[in-house]
């Protein structure tokens, strides 16, 4: 919006205003969508906070987990308001709105919030741990995620996205997930895309459900998001950027560039999130909050061709995901347990590391992580 006002507005009709060029910028314009998202967030935090107390929308704690979270019953939830609020007005602020990826990648974090909002409604209505059916909240979000692959495309039928992979270490194996045999039949046609749309389901509603299982300690899943999404940034404006995209052989796509905008909106509004979620939290994310940034990243990693890398730019992410996978698959195999209680930071509250020690400790292994996957672009 300000982008379209100052820029392709008042500067095209006023050129002696030259200051108004500085608006067509991108590093310009991320950086105060970043600072635009993290005032938001301080700014309304306190209000979207006494909401929730006073309509009695708290956190009902599970009896099997650690006894120290048993304090924390009450505490509002549903704060992911606050962050898709604070990431969804800076980049309509300041991204150039003409941009189809942009609006992928909007909607689909409002759709994956929405379907948290849905979830933590349930949980706040009937008073327990437990929202949608599990069958019900999987429907939802693969129905979402295969929407963007038909939109994503449709974007690739005018020449505007790719649908091979980058796969990281191997510069010159790019495979299509299209099938070529069949594009061209006049009625199997559909069936050429079907490895393609099944692999960005399957992206997206594992991100999301992958943040989702992480959102268990105070600030646990915010500050990994915010590690997370600030790799995504660096990678977004790379890959937009010409002379930086040809020097590392990348998957140019001059358009996606402007995704930088919204990844940087969402460190600002994560950062902000974070002031309060901080350990003691004084809100909670909830589903609302977790499924819609898990969402944003894995549609931002399939956007931007890096969703091989996705499990590095996510380690933390992973590896929680994981722990649940090994620990139900173990289960109901072996009628035996790997970990002590899953997702894996359970484990190690019970081994008797506090809850500070475990969000820093893993907050450091999400900086790893994403380190590692910068460097991937160079070791190519």
């Amino acid at each position: 919006m300000l982008y379209w006002l100052l820029y392709q507005k008042l500067y095209h009709m006023y050129p002696a205003l030259s200051l108004f060029r500085i608006f067509r910028y991108l590093t310009f314009r991320t950086a105060f969508a970043s600072l635009t998202a993290l005032f938001t967030g301080l700014v309304i935090g306190p209000v979207i906070i006494n909401r929730l107390r006073e309509f009695q929308i708290g956190q009902y704690i599970r009896e099997e987990g650690p006894k120290g979270h048993r304090k924390k019953a009450g505490t509002p939830t549903m704060g992911g308001l606050l962050i898709a609020i604070a990431t969804i007005v800076p980049t309509l602020l300041w991204a150039d709105l003409s941009n189809r990826f942009v609006w992928i990648v909007l909607l689909s974090m409002i759709a994956y919030s929405a379907i948290g909002f849905l979830d933590d409604y349930e949980k706040v209505i009937h008073k327990r741990n437990l929202g949608l059916t599990a069958r019900a909240k999987l429907g939802l979000q693969f129905l979402v995620a295969f929407l963007i692959a038909v939109a994503l495309i449709a974007m690739q039928t005018r020449g505007l996205y790719s649908t091979k992979l980058m796969v990281p270490f191997a510069k010159h194996f790019r495979p299509d997930m299209v099938n070529e045999s069949l594009l061209h039949h006049p009625y199997l046609w559909p069936l050429a895309f079907f490895w393609f749309v099944l692999f960005v389901c399957l992206v997206i509603v594992g991100s999301s459900n992958a943040v989702n299982l992480t959102d268990g300690l105070d600030g646990l899943a915010i500050g990994c998001t915010v590690i997370s999404a600030g790799a995504l940034t660096v990678l977004t404006y790379v890959g937009g950027h010409a002379v930086f995209a040809d020097y590392l052989e990348l998957e140019r796509m001059p358009q996606v560039g402007e995704l930088t905008v919204f990844c940087g909106a969402m460190v600002g509004s994560a950062i902000g999130f974070l002031w309060y979620n901080a350990h003691p939290a004084e809100v909670f994310m909830g589903d609302v909050g977790s499924l819609g940034l898990g969402g944003a990243i894995g549609t931002v990693a399939v956007v931007i061709k890096q969703e091989l890398l996705l499990p590095f730019i996510g380690g933390v992410f992973v590896i929680e995901a994981l722990s649940v996978i090994l620990q139900v698959g173990s289960y109901k195999l072996r009628k035996k347990r790997i970990f002590k209680m899953a997702p894996i930071h359970h484990h190690f509250e019970l081994m008797g590391w506090s809850e500070s020690k475990v969000i820093v400790r893993f907050w450091i292994a999400s900086l790893v992580f994403a380190l590692f996957a910068l460097t991937t672009l160079k070791l190519r």
